[in-house]
């Protein structure tokens, strides 16, 4: 009897372990989107059919401390307080400083830069307004397949570098887009979506075929040099020093980061600010907004980023004005991605209608 009751026990259980394996292996619908037609005139339209939806992303770890600095330490004895603290092998501390600088030389070749100017010089059917849309939909797909920021960043700087040799028709930017975002997945990601998930995504609009075809055409335009470095790069490093000021590890504050960061990535006129430039012009605005009345630059970040107030001004103005909807304001998929708790809801932060001309004079020692 107490042999037949085991093996019925280790029946229900088997029973119950394989129901718990099929309910997990059940596909998950997704909203499927096309943006087959865009005009400049449909932005707003564009942008309301494009459902978002919203999944589970955990908080970023903290892999950095405290670091304290003094207004008298040179750039190098900075960068080596800087480096020593950063405990997780991964972050490479004995060549953080060769690897950033090697980042700041690679950001700089033509090759892997776009053109600032590609749609009035090259582009004949696509516009500004029809680059905005398709990112603004394209963070939502990194949001539905929970990509990596970084496979979004090197998406749009696929597409900007394509977009700067080669004309394309308006009725494939979004093939474009979805292709030039396979390939970063694959770049990036441990697991990328399949080809036949990007189809599908985009309604069955183009076929596994097309898909292919343009990620080669893709691949043949950029000669295979996919890796470059983007906001996301630098806003690791410039992050950690902005945390100087505050006991604890700021998560609103690196939020914040992201959600500006993102927002660049809608406005055209940033192309020709260089990534590093972007990444200290995000934190200059992040410390802003969360503290108005305190100077957002100091001497630690102005050694390691390299850059002066004086010179982030302009790039820190634009983002202001995306920041508070003067920009993209009918595009929404980033607010909205950053308007959830897991965010801190940083893209409901309020901001000062201006900032003081003093916060961009140089800082002294």
């Amino acid at each position: 009897m107490a042999d037949q009751e085991n093996k019925r026990v280790t029946r229900m259980a088997k029973k119950r372990a394989m129901e718990a394996i099929e309910s997990q292996m059940q596909p998950t619908k997704r909203n499927r989107v096309v943006l087959s037609e865009i005009s400049n005139n449909t932005i707003a339209s564009a942008s309301e059919t494009m459902k978002s939806v919203p999944v589970n992303i955990s908080k970023p770890k903290c892999r950095s401390k405290k670091v304290k600095t003094t207004a008298v330490e040179t750039t190098q004895l900075l960068e080596e307080k800087i480096d020593e603290k950063l405990s997780d092998p991964q972050m490479c501390e004995a060549y953080v400083a060769d690897i950033y600088e090697y980042l700041h030389n690679m950001e700089r070749e033509v090759n892997r830069r776009p053109m600032t100017d590609y749609i009035e010089k090259v582009q004949k059917d696509v516009s500004v307004n029809m680059r905005a849309v398709l990112i603004d939909w394209l963070v939502e797909v990194a949001e539905e397949y929970k990509l990596l920021s970084d496979t979004l960043y090197l998406t749009i700087s696929y597409i900007d570098r394509f977009l700067s040799t080669n004309v394309l028709n308006r009725q494939r930017l979004q093939l474009l887009g979805v292709s030039s975002m396979l390939i970063a997945a694959k770049y990036e990601e441990i697991s990328p979506p399949h080809t036949e998930d990007f189809c599908y995504i985009t309604d069955n609009t183009y076929t596994k075929q097309e898909v292919v075809k343009m990620e080669a055409d893709v691949l043949k335009a950029l000669k295979f040099e996919m890796g470059n470095p983007t906001v996301k790069s630098f806003l690791r490093r410039i992050t950690f020093v902005a945390q100087e000021d505050y006991k604890t590890p700021n998560m609103r504050l690196e939020f914040l980061g992201y959600y500006l960061a993102e927002l660049s990535l809608l406005e055209y006129g940033c192309l020709k600010f260089l990534p590093s430039m972007v990444a200290a012009s995000v934190m200059f605005l992040s410390r802003f907004t969360l503290k108005p009345t305190s100077h957002p630059w100091n001497l630690a970040l102005k050694q390691l980023s390299g850059y002066s107030p004086s010179d982030l001004k302009e790039c820190v103005q634009i983002l202001h004005d995306l920041q508070l909807g003067r920009r993209a304001g009918t595009l929404v998929a980033v607010r909205e991605k950053y308007k959830q708790h897991k965010f801190k809801c940083v893209s409901q932060l309020s901001s000062p209608s201006a900032i003081p001309s003093s916060f961009f004079e140089d800082v002294k020692e």
